[in-house]
């Protein structure tokens, strides 16, 4: 069997719908799904991180999040760890609390920081250092970063709303009308 030549490809649609594997927050049935390839250095993601959490509170149940990881290492030094370390947190139970303290300490994401962060969230610290030091996650990452670039995601945030490619302003009123869209189509 052939893979599908980049012309085949539709990339305003997402290739890879959501797996067993993700890091979903919501429910399957929800009416939107959002899917983000993010990078936890990135000021853009940072921002829609506080305007994700608006459009939860305003959608509820209706909204499910799925995050992967795409940690733009060439101009984001502290990203691929910073994405090891929430998969580190994950494997513990805490991947959302993890991902919700990278995004609120941006500018905070050296080894030692990480580990203070895992000390926060109570987490088995010895074992998360040691998966920290050991890379332990790092195929997990880039898997999602390849993933990423296969779907035509080469910067961040990368987002699908219900599959569809959101390339609009990252505010609640744009999400919005794209949601509304969605339900039509």
């Amino acid at each position: 069997m052939t893979s599908p030549s980049k012309e085949d490809l539709d990339l305003s649609k997402l290739l890879l719908p959501v797996q067993p594997d993700d890091h979903v927050q919501g429910a399957p049935d929800a009416l939107y799904t959002l899917v983000e390839y993010g990078d936890y250095e990135c000021p853009d993601c940072g921002r829609l991180f506080i305007t994700l959490h608006d459009l939860r509170a305003q959608q509820g149940d209706q909204l499910r999040l799925v995050f992967r990881h795409y940690p733009r290492s060439g101009i984001h030094p502290h990203a691929q760890q910073a994405a090891e370390a929430a998969e580190a947190a994950g494997a513990q139970g805490r991947f959302w609390e993890m991902h919700d303290l990278l995004f609120a300490n941006q500018n905070a994401l050296t080894t030692k920081d990480l580990n203070r962060y895992a000390d926060q969230l109570s987490l088995d610290t010895k074992r998360f250092r040691d998966e920290l030091k050991h890379r332990t996650y790092e195929d997990r990452v880039r898997e999602d970063f390849r993933r990423g670039v296969a779907n035509g995601v080469y910067g961040t945030p990368g987002l699908f709303i219900n599959g569809i490619r959101h390339d609009g302003e990252l505010d609640v009123k744009s999400f919005l009308a794209q949601f509304n869209e969605t339900r039509r189509g």
